[in-house]
């Protein structure tokens, strides 16, 4: 059966353009319920970023859910993460989440968990999906779910982001800025900060319902990292709208992404004999990170682009630490799922711990200049790009003149009539004239 709904991550879209729409949402909370369910009375928990559109679905999923014969535990706005452990403690049968993560507040999305507070398998989604086939049926009135709402669900939340770092370690004397990104953070973020002692100055913690990422958060870091130099702060962190990614600043305000908080983490639990096997990656992880890696004898191997693909990978080696230069970062002997905040605490611990500020901990890698070129082509590109010879002489001619100091990416757009052409290199001039003479030979090959 093909999946016609489900994408890399969840059921997303513009809000009012189907699928993305309540009369679906109801369709999907019933079907949705009557696969994870089956009957049990566990209960399904419910957490939405800050988008307006989010009370609208989160209503019709409770409906469909309680349709269904399947309870609902409602957490109100609640980052990603948190959803994920909170279905964990609360034993709930499966976790719901309503975000379209880092995308503007027009778009919106449905995010499934199980029960381990993990993503689904594509046999689960294919199972609802054949489910959303079927005419809408309730059970007996009998046999309807209930709604309640978690009124510590915050809380609970808090407590476990401090305690993903050793017992006693104090922020005190740390001074952060945290950019919330108007988003599922801006109430828990401080709160986490705050409670293990760091002075934080906070922006983007007053959501409007349509305000959510933008010009600010992960996606946006510019203003977090001028008032990192205008406070004069130790460091920054820009959260993303559902809070499961997380991209810093170090003292000076120059940017820290999630390959090189992936460095500080994984070199760190080396050194305390704690990293538990190499890091996982993406294609589109820096090549830098690669290097510097295999300089301390560190594995490391790529995947496609995708948290799922990182997950898969850990746990196929019985890793514990992968991620994306994105802040998407997974540290699965703290949680289940990515976790900006969770991420971040992991280097700060290490700035407490070692005394260093974090462009010291970040110096022993260094970051390859690296250029993407977006090009448009037909709906057949992805395929016709399979088959071509020129490109793939000019693919191998090109890597031939890195000689291994460099890589080329080839990569279609998962939402797009796109190729991105993406190179790196050690020369920032010599990767731009490369990747121009690669998107030219893409351009004539697979016009769009």
């Amino acid at each position: 059966m093909t999946i016609r709904y489900f994408g890399t991550d969840g059921v997303r879209g513009r809000v009012g353009e189907h699928p993305i729409t309540p009369d679906f949402m109801l369709k999907l909370g019933r079907a949705a319920g009557a696969v994870l369910a089956r009957g049990e009375k566990r209960a399904v928990v419910i957490g939405k970023d800050t988008r307006i559109s989010g009370y609208m679905f989160e209503s019709a999923l409770e409906a469909g859910l309680a349709a269904s014969g399947t309870n609902v535990l409602l957490l109100g706005p609640m980052p990603t993460p948190g959803v994920a452990y909170l279905t964990r403690t609360l034993y709930a049968c499966a976790g719901i989440v309503i975000s379209a993560s880092h995308n503007p507040y027009y778009d919106n999305g449905i995010k499934f968990f199980s029960a381990d507070g993990e993503k689904f398998p594509d046999d689960v989604e294919r199972a609802i999906e054949s489910e959303l086939e079927k005419p809408f049926s309730t059970v007996d009135s009998a046999k309807m779910g209930k709604a309640a709402r978690v009124d510590d669900a915050a809380g609970r939340y808090v407590e476990f982001c401090k305690g993903t770092i050793p017992f006693g370690t104090a922020l005190s004397g740390l001074r952060v800025v945290l950019d919330c990104a108007q988003g599922a953070t801006y109430k828990v973020a401080p709160s986490v900060l705050r409670e293990l002692g760091a002075k934080v100055y906070v922006m983007g913690d007053q959501p409007d319902g349509l305000n959510i990422n933008d010009q600010c958060g992960s996606t946006h870091p510019q203003a977090m990292c001028e008032m990192v130099r205008q406070k004069g702060a130790d460091l920054g962190i820009a959260l993303d709208g559902d809070g499961d990614r997380a991209i810093l600043a170090d003292a000076n305000g120059e940017i820290v992404d999630g390959d090189e908080m992936l460095y500080i983490i994984a070199t760190a639990r080396q050194d305390a004999g704690a990293l538990q096997g190499g890091i996982v990656g993406t294609v589109m992880s820096n090549f830098g990170l690669e290097l510097a890696l295999g300089k301390r004898d560190i594995p490391f191997v790529r995947t496609p682009v995708g948290d799922r693909h990182i997950h898969k990978a850990l746990v196929e080696n019985k890793w514990k630490l992968g991620g994306e230069a994105s802040g998407h970062i997974l540290c699965l002997d703290r949680t289940s799922t990515g976790d900006g905040i969770i991420s971040a605490l992991q280097v700060l611990e290490v700035m407490i711990r070692s005394g260093k500020p974090l462009a010291d901990l970040k110096s022993g890698m260094r970051k390859f200049p690296q250029t993407m070129i977006n090009v448009p082509v037909s709906a057949e590109g992805p395929s016709k790009m399979a088959e071509s010879v020129r490109i793939k002489e000019t693919v191998r001619e090109i890597e031939q003149q890195m000689n291994g100091q460099g890589r080329v990416i080839l990569r279609p757009s998962g939402t797009e009539p796109l190729i991105r052409v993406t190179l790196e290199g050690r020369d920032a001039d010599v990767v731009q004239r490369l990747a121009e003479q690669l998107a030219d030979t893409v351009r004539e090959e697979l016009k769009g």
